[in-house]
């Protein structure tokens, strides 16, 4: 195993031109700046709701390095360029917010063509879904407390397992694999029940259905193996998508506010220590746990490659993905990918005022996160200097 791998920049961003390497330099060069971010922010909100000519530019900068396009067929020429350096795509239909039952099928319908749409290529083995685009937060939260549903919302709630029923069944006759995404602590436990009930239903020959574990709450690996032994007494896989997690501001506040224990990690190093646990668990446990490795984080993917090679894992099982966001880390996807290890690409798409809030959040995680930013930037510089030799 290279242990510098993930240095080679050649590899890393073979797939850009100049002009993009130096909109990507400008990109994380402005995202590093916190009152950048803030101010672009509120200028880009209001121009959209004031309905200013704004898209275009948009789409010329932020959009297009982060996003693979507005529609399905209009993401074709990125999954296609990607694939030419053996990296999958997920496409991920990245509207958020929604909250009525129009828009709940809507979601589904765009899952279900989204798997049609997979059928079709090799390149694009993985779809994934957020479990409240299926239904609204509110009743997985009242499921997750234990409150009872009125019938009105026990009807709601069947609906809810009916759409997630609909997308693991086409999944798995069309054989593609189904991330579901994890989300707030106070709603998990009702999203986790359900996809355990399809991963019961659809991972019994190989695995389909995938839950995600957010490993800065520090009770997930527990989690994990009491669902591991279900799992055995019930002969079911199981498959995991492994982050660090995406929500600490808001889960921590909330704790403050109303009095409970934060469900997360007192510190970055524990999270990192959780997550590097849990990987090594599952790994350990590869014939019957598949793993989607979702990390930006280098000595998480060196582990991971370390741990593969000690435990003879073939860098192409199945059972082991790794992935990472479109437009961040390429220095680690196509470095993998060119290695012989399964890579993914997450490509949000869709229409462009609809995936503001998803662009921004992304500017917000890069600016707290400074050194993935300036390493972003460091790698950057070394291309262009190594295209300038």
């Amino acid at each position: 195993m290279d242990p510098n791998i993930f240095e080679n920049t050649e590899t890393a961003f073979v797939l850009k031109s100049d002009s993009q390497l130096g909109r990507a330099y400008l990109l994380f060069k402005m995202i590093c700046s916190q009152p950048l971010v803030r101010i672009g922010t509120a200028a880009t909100n209001f121009a959209l709701k004031a309905k200013l000519p704004v898209e275009g530019l948009i789409r010329a900068t932020v959009f297009d390095h982060f996003c693979g396009g507005v529609s399905e067929d209009d993401c074709l020429p990125v999954i296609d360029k990607l694939y030419t350096q053996a990296v999958s795509s997920v496409l991920d239909y990245s509207v958020e917010g929604k909250e009525t039952e129009d828009q709940f099928d809507s979601a589904l319908q765009k899952i279900l063509k989204i798997i049609q749409f997979c059928d079709e290529r090799d390149a694009m083995p993985i779809v994934v879904f957020k479990p409240t685009g299926f239904g609204r937060f509110y009743l997985y939260q009242k499921k997750t407390e234990g409150k009872t549903f009125t019938d009105q919302e026990q009807k709601e709630w069947n609906r809810v397992v009916a759409r997630f029923d609909a997308v693991c069944k086409l999944a798995k006759q069309k054989d593609v694999e189904v991330l579901i995404d994890g989300e707030e602590s106070w709603m998990q436990d009702a999203a986790d029940d359900l996809v355990e009930d399809m991963m019961r239903l659809y991972n019994t020959e190989k695995t389909i259905v995938y839950n995600t574990l957010q490993t800065y709450r520090w009770d997930r690996l527990d989690y994990l193996k009491a669902l591991h032994k279900r799992a055995k007494a019930g002969a079911f896989t199981i498959g995991m998508k492994i982050v660090r997690g995406a929500y600490m501001e808001k889960e921590r506040k909330r704790a403050e506010e109303k009095g409970y224990a934060s469900p997360i990690c007192a510190t970055k190093l524990d999270t990192d220590k959780n997550f590097d646990t849990t990987l090594r668990y599952i790994l350990e446990n590869n014939t019957s746990i598949s793993v989607f490795i979702g990390t930006h984080n280098e000595e998480s993917s060196y582990l991971a490659m370390r741990l593969m090679q000690d435990l003879g894992i073939s860098k192409n099982d199945n059972n082991v993905w790794f992935g990472q966001l479109y437009g961040m880390s390429d220095h680690i996807s196509f470095n993998l990918a060119s290695q012989g290890y399964n890579v993914a690409k997450y490509i949000p798409f869709g229409p462009v005022k609809d995936v503001m809030p998803y662009l921004i959040r992304r500017a917000e995680e890069n600016t707290s996160v400074a050194g993935q930013t300036n390493r972003e930037l460091s790698l950057i510089k070394a291309e262009k200097k190594r295209r300038r030799l």
